[in-house]
């Protein structure tokens, strides 16, 4: 793993405009960089991220029937109880899902760390489906990068494929905060996957979903919701003022709700406890294990935080760095410490995709500071041999 930097595609800018990659930049800072890219042999690629990536959704996946059907586990997960039958009816029904992103931890010697796994949105979805995959085929018509160059990046033919696994019966609702740039953005993208694999689509505001007489979820045109995928986190939607509607159409949204268990920090400490120092877990514990209390390098992080938000990194057991936000009221985990890929960008972090059951795409996100946030940007990626 090296990160290298190349010539930026002279025409970049205007093919991120033509694809509505408008948030290329945000909050007035470069998202997506073209003059960089992270390197790997084939070999990094296939032993060191991709099978411990299959690996550790098996695991994750192995573990959601013991979760949803154990009350001590749902009250650690702050999973409200009166929404509890939504999560454990979703799971038992076999609800289909779509996808899932691991943050990993590599610095290109030993085996990857888990740091969490992201089961629920798609953050960076197109930017590693898509548009890096553009820029390597440029790259290469360009004389940039060699003719042999690859990228593991299966992610976009592999959604295809997941879509095509739900009925084609009724529109296929996508449902999301239309005046987020970036959301919307990510969303007409899965619409577009779902369309190539053959679906009706109809994008709406996630303020426009509707309730009828008879308690079925509906769009503007008063059409009945019967499949929504939703880019908005379990975690909101169990509490929202709408969610006891749940109960009854519980089965409508994708990702389904047992993601709800998935998606949340609690499932760092349930996996160690399964699978004790397994090579790509860390020591994560809830904070009255009194194991907990081994730790003094370690990361306390909120069940529910989104983009950094609320983690504080201690080195020593005294506080290294933290960041502010919303989050922390519905309890911490406690997970060791390890470094991330620190390079001329920055601390890098690896997401690896899974599709379906199927580990198939990296995309690379590297910060400043070694809590990957919302100033965070993306790199390409390279396979060199």
């Amino acid at each position: 793993m090296k990160r290298i930097t190349l010539p930026a595609r002279p025409d970049w800018l205007d093919k991120a405009r033509a694809v509505g990659f408008g948030f290329h930049e945000m909050y007035g800072e470069p998202y997506w960089l073209d003059d960089a890219a992270y390197t790997f042999t084939l070999d990094e690629i296939e032993t060191k991220i991709e099978e411990p990536s299959q690996e550790l959704h098996d695991m994750c996946m192995d573990l959601v029937g013991d979760i949803v059907n154990d009350e001590e586990t749902l009250d650690r997960l702050a999973i409200p109880a009166d929404l509890r039958d939504v999560v454990q009816r979703s799971w038992r029904r076999g609800d289909r899902h779509l996808y899932g992103r691991f943050d990993l931890a590599y610095d290109g010697t030993g085996p990857v760390k888990l740091l969490e796994y992201n089961a629920d949105t798609p953050t960076a979805v197109f930017e590693t489906a898509y548009f890096q995959y553009n820029w390597l085929t440029d790259q290469i018509a360009l004389g940039v990068l060699p003719d042999g160059a690859d990228q593991y990046n299966l992610l976009q033919e592999s959604l295809v494929e997941a879509f095509e696994q739900f009925p084609r019966d009724s529109i296929f609702h996508f449902a999301v905060m239309t005046d987020n740039e970036e959301d919307r953005g990510t969303t007409v993208y899965l619409m577009d996957c779902a369309i190539q694999a053959g679906h009706r689509v109809q994008l709406l505001d996630i303020d426009e979903i509707g309730i009828d007489a008879q308690g079925r979820y509906t769009d503007l045109q008063d059409r009945v919701i019967d499949r929504c995928f939703k880019l908005y986190p379990w975690e909101f939607m169990l509490r929202e003022p709408f969610g006891q509607q749940l109960i009854r159409s519980g089965d409508v949204f994708i990702e389904p709700a047992w993601k709800a268990v998935l998606s949340n920090k609690g499932l760092l400490p349930l996996l160690w406890r399964r699978y004790p120092n397994h090579p790509n877990l860390l020591p994560s514990y809830f904070p009255d294990d009194p194991k907990a209390s081994d730790l003094t390098d370690y990361v306390r992080k909120p069940l529910l935080s989104r983009e950094g938000e609320n983690v504080t990194i201690f080195r020593n057991g005294e506080e290294f760095a933290s960041a502010p936000g919303g989050y922390g009221e519905e309890g911490f985990v406690i997970q060791g410490y390890t470094p991330l890929f620190e390079g001329p960008g920055g601390f890098a972090v690896l997401g690896s995709w899974v599709v379906g059951d199927r580990a198939c795409g990296l995309g690379i996100r590297e910060d400043k500071s070694r809590i990957t946030a919302n100033l965070s940007r993306f790199v390409p990626h390279v396979i060199l041999d």
